[in-house]
C-alpha cells in the first residue's frame, strides 16, 4: 500500500488527468482523498482535472459535430439514450452542461447531443467552462473533506472482502435500472 501510494506522488496528476478527460467523477473524489492524505497537492489536481475534463467535452462536441459519418456506427445500439440527452438538452437547455457532469452515462451523450445539433461551440465551450470548474471543485472538496470515511470504509472493506463487489454490483444495477427507465418513457 505504501508503495502505491509513493508513486501517486509521481503518476497522480497524469492519471487525473487522463480519467478526467471521460469525465471521471471517482478520479476526482481520490484526487481529494489523496491530497487531504498529503499525498498531491488540491489545487494542482482539481485544476489539472477541470482542464481535462473541459478538453474532454469539447472534443466530444467537436466529434459529433465534424465527424459524425465515422462516430455514428458506433451508437446505432444506443440511439435511445442518444434520443434521451437530445430531449433533456432540448427541455433544460443550457442547464443540462452543468447537470450531465453528475450523471453518469449521460457525460458523454450530452455534448454529442450537442454536438449533433445547431447549437453553437462558443456558448457550449463557455457553459462547459464553467460547468467544468463548478464540477471539480464541488466533487474534489466533498472528497477531500470526506476522506476521513472514505479511508475507514476501506479498511472496513478490506476486512470483508466480500462487501466490494455487493455495493459495486448494486450501484451498476441502479444507475443501468434508472438508465432503462429513462430511455423507454
Amino acid at each position: 500500500m505504501e508503495e502505491t501510494l509513493s508513486s501517486l506522488a509521481a503518476w497522480g496528476y497524469l492519471a487525473i488527468a487522463f480519467f478526467s478527460f471521460g469525465g471521471s467523477l471517482l478520479i476526482v473524489a481520490a484526487a481529494g482523498v489523496f491530497s487531504s492524505l498529503g499525498k498531491i497537492d488540491l489545487g494542482i489536481a482539481l485544476g489539472v482535472a477541470a482542464l481535462f475534463n473541459f478538453l474532454g467535452d469539447n472534443f466530444f462536441f467537436y466529434l459529433a459535430r465534424y465527424q459524425k459519418q465515422s462516430i455514428m456506427p458506433y451508437f446505432k445500439n444506443h440511439k435511445r439514450k442518444l434520443a434521451l440527452s437530445h430531449v433533456m438538452f432540448k427541455k433544460y437547455g443550457s442547464f443540462v452542461i452543468f447537470v450531465k457532469k453528475y450523471i453518469y452515462g449521460l457525460k458523454t451523450l450530452i455534448p454529442l447531443s450537442m454536438g449533433l445539433s445547431r447549437y453553437p461551440f462558443w456558448k457550449f465551450a463557455v457553459y462547459n467552462f464553467f460547468a467544468s470548474i463548478v464540477f471539480t471543485v464541488s466533487i474534489g472538496l466533498s472528497g477531500y473533506y470526506a476522506s476521513g470515511f472514505i479511508v475507514s470504509l476501506f479498511d472496513k472493506i478490506s476486512d470483508n472482502p466480500w462487501i466490494a463487489p455487493l455495493i459495486l454490483f448494486s450501484i451498476l444495477g441502479a444507475i443501468w435500472y434508472f438508465l432503462e427507465r429513462a430511455t423507454k418513457k
